[in-house]
């Protein structure tokens, strides 16, 4: 009975130590953000073209198709309504599009809606962030995943068909595992992140490249607090488990290597790129791991931070104190 005491004392005491750090830092406030987030269906326009013509119709009254969504598309833009006239009318393609509607399901609940709660979050932080319209597209993958800008998305469903698709995308296996429905929405608030996300101009340390990462994911966590980290980084759920348990070794190849400060892009490229593993620390260490340290790193400074907003996070261009308040040393959390 005194050893359930003594329990109960530890976890009251963690636990008034647990509050003092994140009380302070309140869930934004939506209930008063109100807008409607336009959304289309272009594929359906797109699919009831009759002719050569009529695609052409199609193109130039979305001119942002042509000059966003299709940059990679495998012909030039004169050739582009051909293309696709000829590419609507494989039975292949309609098959597909017919499996994908099955698998990504009602679009507003799968997507638009939960877009909608992450626009609003960005805009209980950030009151001047423009809501984009909304534009679907299925095209054989003649265009591209995802088109973002101020004002307008396009997602190229046919990319996000997932395993039980009949095509995917011509990716690298290690890559098609993001190819999902669910890593849509968390790519697109990813990418914004990037309008907020704030890095020292002069600083081309990795520790930089780490941080910049970072912050873009935890942006995502705050922004959808509800969405699993494998969601967010593109790890699955068991490589985030290994990796979480085996930090103290990644943090002490880092250090002993000297990777924080290292400048050159080659020896860069091999801790930031995405890659199916980090051969220089181990075969079971995924690749990007420089970007899941950085997020370890901004977690543990929020952490250690309980005052610092997301607003302000965002605003910190100097990796280097982020770092050294973070007091991160390669620890679990558990390990506090």
């Amino acid at each position: 009975m005194v050893y359930f005491r003594s329990l109960l004392f530890v976890l009251f005491i963690a636990l008034i130590q647990f509050s003092c750090k994140t009380d302070q830092r309140k869930e934004a406030d939506i209930s008063n953000i109100r807008f409607e987030l336009v959304s289309k269906n272009l594929d359906e326009e797109l699919f009831s073209c009759k002719s050569v013509e009529d695609v052409q119709k199609f193109l130039d009254s979305h001119p942002a198709l042509v000059k966003g969504y299709f940059t990679d598309a495998p012909v030039e833009p004169a050739k582009l309504a051909s293309h696709l006239f000829t590419i609507l009318q494989s039975p292949d393609l309609r098959a597909f599009r017919a499996q994908l509607d099955s698998i990504i399901g009602d679009r507003k609940v799968r997507i638009v809606n939960p877009l909608t709660d992450a626009f609003k979050r960005i805009k209980a932080h950030y009151p001047g962030f423009p809501i984009p319209e909304i534009q679907f597209m299925i095209t054989g993958f003649t265009g591209n995943d995802l088109y973002i800008s101020d004002s307008l998305i396009v997602i190229g469903l046919d990319y996000f068909g997932g395993p039980a698709a009949r095509f995917r995308p011509n990716v690298y296996d290690y890559q098609l595992r993001r190819y999902q429905r669910e890593y849509i929405v968390p790519s697109i608030v990813f990418f914004e992140s990037n309008k907020y996300n704030r890095t020292g101009a002069n600083d081309q340390t990795l520790l930089s490249d780490m941080i910049g990462y970072g912050k873009g994911y935890e942006f995502v966590r705050q922004i959808m607090p509800q969405t699993p980290d494998s969601l967010i980084i593109g790890y699955s759920a068991d490589d985030l488990r290994k990796t979480y348990n085996s930090q103290t070794d990644i943090w002490a190849y880092f250090i002993s290597s000297k990777l924080l400060y290292e400048k050159s892009d080659l020896k860069k490229r091999k801790f930031i790129e995405d890659r199916p593993f980090t051969t220089e620390i181990g075969n079971k260490v995924p690749g990007a791991i420089g970007r899941w340290v950085g997020w370890r790193i901004v977690s543990r400074f929020m952490a250690e931070n309980p005052a610092v907003t997301l607003t302000e996070l965002m605003e910190i261009d100097n990796a280097a104190r982020i770092l050294q308040e973070s007091g991160y040393k390669g620890q679990t959390d558990e390990d506090e």
